[in-house]
């Protein structure tokens, strides 16, 4: 049986689609972390079949509504005293600058190694996000 206790204060990143909380992990450099952190792969979920959740022990000092861009059925919940004191569901913002990277090899981003990594938010109902330089869309790894 798994047994992971509950968290008195933290961050719960829940609904994340199965397979996707390495990636989540990655984005938000949690390894750099002192605190203790919790993947949950393959969960059973009522509602997607199979999710991944990540618990965070204490506070990040990041914009978490960036995590949409990666997944946009991410619920974060925001733990205090050992209850939900938020939940939030992620809104997708309108540009994002170094969360993710062009993939086009002829992208100006390719050649000029210190230039940022912008996209745009194009199509909100589909979560199409495209480069400001390129117009080539992200893809979800």
């Amino acid at each position: 049986m798994l047994n992971i206790g509950g968290l008195n204060q933290g961050i719960v990143i829940d609904h994340i689609e199965a397979g996707g909380a390495m990636n989540i992990y990655s984005y938000l450099n949690l390894e750099k972390l002192d605190c203790s952190v919790a993947i949950i792969k393959n969960a059973k979920s009522n509602k997607m079949g199979k999710k991944d959740i990540i618990k965070i022990e204490g506070t990040l000092d990041i914009e978490l509504d960036i995590l949409g861009v990666l997944d946009r059925n991410i619920t974060v919940n925001i733990i205090d005293d050992g209850m939900i004191k938020e939940k939030r569901n992620l809104k997708l913002p309108e540009k994002v600058t170094n969360i993710i990277k062009c993939k086009n090899p002829r992208c100006i981003t390719s050649i000029e190694r210190d230039l940022p990594h912008s996209f745009r938010l194009t199509d909100r109902e589909k979560g199409v996000y495209r480069c400001i330089y390129c117009e080539q869309a992200f893809k979800r790894i």
